[in-house]
């Protein structure tokens, strides 16, 4: 017997150990787990938030476009303003109840703004009723990184939680939540009882602590092992946290709905799926519904059974009612209101942009912490002009060849940032991204480097210097190599800018190999994309391989003056606390002479009004001066478009991605989704403004020489300071030219019809 009895001492002291140690393990465990971030919670991707001011080019058109990108709801009164996120319209008026943002480094409130829209342009702003300089809506979500599980919510804190909420999961989830300490036996004793009086398991007895003790470290399985554990993670959490901070994490966890493959979790979230608001601003009766579907989501969802939803939610008011949590009077109205339950936000998705952020993400920061920090990315993505970019894309398209397929990249001109991408023909699914990773054949778009190294030269070098356009024999890599005009014929001797005007190639590989291939190549490299060595003749029409974003990059230098600005694609990172990670400012290199891109940049207008791409007349005002240059490579298997309006770059590349024939040209492919994209969209004309080293000269284009202003045919030319001609044509003079009658907007005095110049050559240099 006393043999028994030590060894039942001992079996028993072994069991309290085994407890007192199983207890310290789940003690050590649910301590590590709350200490650390508890969520993994997906970086949102942002674009840029549209700012409001008197004089905004901007349509009520697109103004309704961005709205509905938002998922602001249109009401027809203005009594029915009640919550941020809505807004009415009459004609070209706006009234807006804007939604509060965190930008990070500045928070707007919720506001009621107004604003009127007159031929195209914001006429009238005004801000709670006194007059506003500027206002910034919130901007569109573009994009999440997802973690594995593809949870998504939106941490909410004691703070931001309404304290109706909580006393509402309190009364009907586990009303004695705090008195009990993480198990409530009471409760227990009476599920038993009615289990077993009804036969069958009808009620459960888990407190909010157990609920979360399992959604965190258990699985779902109902064995009494799994119910142990349990209890004592529920007893572990009770004694390491507070109340408050145990129904925090009990708002932030819970699931309630699923949103196609995306998981809804936590009321934050909840309230923006369902009401389209913050928490805060929930009803009571919104209140009661979320919380009445808790007890099962897709049983109680309000878009699939509104029926059951009802029922769900009226007994919840009545729950209220009966806690002292609403005012009973107020009951019966509550019970016959609507649901309010918004349809399903759109998800927008721009996959193919998203890739390009991913990618410039990854440089700094772990994929793992993209998917799990919460991480807030501002981006400069235009949405509008994305959706028209795609919309070109597609309305090209339409009818086309299949395997036709496309990439694109719009560009701000003032900072480089990346309004928009696309990487193919069908924008919203995930794949080769042709915008990044699509190296093709330039063709023709190396051009204006060619002519940009010789006018670098001015000593040697102007544009009405005579080339020519000629056969061409060269030997390269062996064999013998005769480019070819895309007419098939030679054009002679021409000035220097006709050449470039009408993509001439013979003439352009002669100036080429004058300048020799490492000056025209540097000269690459200054713009932004130095090809890789070693460099042979056929490069000089563009044989190397670019994507469309390096395209863009290089036009950008050109369209900026010389100045090079790297691209951007994010504008700032910060945390879901507001703290900033990153900022990326902007960034300005004066890489090429302003006065030589000048002269480059009017013969590209020139290219668009009267050259190679004078078709986009089509879709584009001539006023707004575009300069562009069309690009085709051999058997018509890339056609490319590069261009740019006083705001705006784009470039578009068309082609096959089995390298076959397209059948088309820059002009008659990539230039048509260019002018259909840029037809939608703000632009301002372009107007070039001379930099300090140019200077006007009154040009015979026949001779090359001085001409009177009065001479016939006579141009204003500019000219890099000192290289003008010097010597005169001798063209009698009728009246001396005075200084008014020159300038770089203004053409010399014709006295006479001009006999044997073309008209496009007035135009040229006006």
């Amino acid at each position: 017997m006393k043999l028994l009895r030590w060894l039942v001492i001992f079996l028993f002291l072994c069991a309290c150990m085994a407890f007192g140690g199983y207890a310290y393990l789940i003690n050590h465990q649910v301590a590590e787990r709350f200490k650390d971030r508890l969520w993994d919670v997906p970086a949102k991707v942002y674009a840029r938030p549209m700012t409001l001011y008197i004089g905004l080019q901007l349509s009520a058109k697109s103004l309704g476009q961005e709205l509905d990108l938002l998922g602001y709801r249109k009401v027809s009164t203005q009594a029915q303003l009640t919550v941020p996120g809505t807004y009415t319209r009459y004609q070209g008026r706006f009234i807006l109840n804007c939604r509060p943002f965190n930008f990070g480094d500045q928070r707007r409130p919720m506001r009621r703004i107004e604003l009127t829209i007159s031929r195209s342009r914001v006429t009238r702003l005004k801000s709670l009723g006194s007059t506003a300089d500027m206002e910034q809506l919130d901007p569109v979500l573009i994009g999440q990184f997802y973690p594995s599980s593809m949870e998504d919510r939106v941490l909410v804190t004691t703070e931001d939680i309404p304290a109706l909420l909580k006393k509402t999961i309190v009364a009907v989830e586990d009303k004695n939540f705090y008195s009990h300490y993480g198990i409530d036996f009471k409760s227990i004793f009476r599920a038993i009882v009615v289990n077993i009086r009804e036969g069958q398991f009808t009620q459960g007895a888990s407190t909010l602590t157990q609920q979360l003790a399992k959604n965190f470290f258990l699985s779902p399985e109902k064995t009494f092992k799994r119910k142990i554990s349990e209890a004592f993670v529920a007893a572990a959490i009770e004694r390491q946290f507070t109340k408050e901070e145990i129904l925090e994490a009990y708002i932030n966890e819970v699931y309630l709905g699923q949103d196609g493959a995306r998981a809804i979790h936590g009321f934050g979230l909840g309230a923006q799926f369902y009401f389209g608001k913050s928490l805060g601003l929930l009803s009571p009766e919104e209140t009661a519904l979320l919380v009445g579907m808790l007890k099962g989501p897709s049983v109680y969802n309000p878009r699939v059974h509104p029926d059951r939803a009802t029922a769900r939610r009226n007994t919840v008011l009545g729950l209220m009612a009966d806690q002292g949590l609403i005012p009973s009077p107020n009951l019966t109205k509550s019970l016959g209101r609507p649901l309010n339950v918004i349809p399903v936000p759109r998800q927008w998705r721009f996959p193919f942009y998203l890739d390009l952020v991913k990618r410039r993400l990854l440089k700094e920061y772990r994929e793992k912490d993209l998917k799990t920090m919460g991480l807030r990315i501002f981006t400069p993505l235009d949405p509008l002009v994305q959706l028209a970019a795609e919309k070109g894309v597609a309305d090209f398209m339409a009818g086309r060849n299949s395997k036709l397929q496309a990439g694109v990249v719009v560009t701000a001109c003032a900072t480089n940032e990346i309004q928009a991408l696309v990487g193919g023909k069908q924008p919203k699914y995930e794949g080769f991204n042709r915008a990044l990773d699509a190296k093709r054949p330039i063709g023709s778009l190396v051009k204006p480097a060619v002519y940009l190294s010789a006018l670098e030269q001015p000593e040697n070098y102007t544009l009405v210097t005579r080339i020519h356009d000629g056969p061409v024999s060269l030997k390269s890599g062996g064999r013998l190599w005769r480019p070819m005009n895309y007419d098939k014929t030679f054009h002679g001797e021409l000035p220097l800018y006709q050449a470039l005007v009408h993509s001439y190639n013979t003439s352009t590989v002669k100036l080429g190999m004058a300048l020799g291939l490492e000056t025209v190549f540097a000269t690459m490299g200054q713009l932004g994309f130095k090809p890789s060595a070693p460099f042979v003749p056929a490069m000089l029409l563009g044989s190397f391989e670019m994507t469309p974003v390096q395209v863009a990059q290089v036009y950008h230098t050109l369209a900026s003056g010389g100045f090079y600005t790297p691209a951007r694609v994010i504008n700032a990172v910060y945390t879901p606390d507001g703290e900033t990670l990153q900022r990326y400012p902007l960034r300005i290199e004066q890489h090429l002479d302003p006065g030589a891109v000048f002269l480059v940049d009017k013969t590209l207008q020139a290219v668009v009004r009267e050259g190679t791409g004078r078709s986009l007349s089509r879709w584009l005002s001539p006023d707004l001066g575009i300069a562009g240059k069309t690009g085709t490579t051999n058997d018509l298997r890339d056609t490319w478009f590069a261009g740019f309006s006083g705001n705006r770059l784009a470039v578009v590349w068309v082609g096959r991605d089995d390298n076959k024939s397209t059948g088309l040209t820059g002009a008659s492919g990539a230039m048509q989704v260019f002018g259909r994209m840029m037809a939608q969209i703000p632009n301002t004309p372009l107007v070039l403004t001379p930099p300090e080293n140019i200077e006007w000269a009154v040009i015979n284009p026949q001779t090359g020489l001085r001409a009177n202003n009065n001479a016939p045919g006579a141009l204003a030319v500019p000219f890099i300071r000192g290289s003008a001609p010097v010597v005169s044509d001798p063209v009698p003079d009728v009246a001396p030219p005075t200084p008014a009658d020159f300038g770089p907007d203004k053409q010399p005095v014709q006295k006479k019809k001009p006999r044997y110049l073309i008209d496009w050559l007035k135009d040229v240099f006006k």
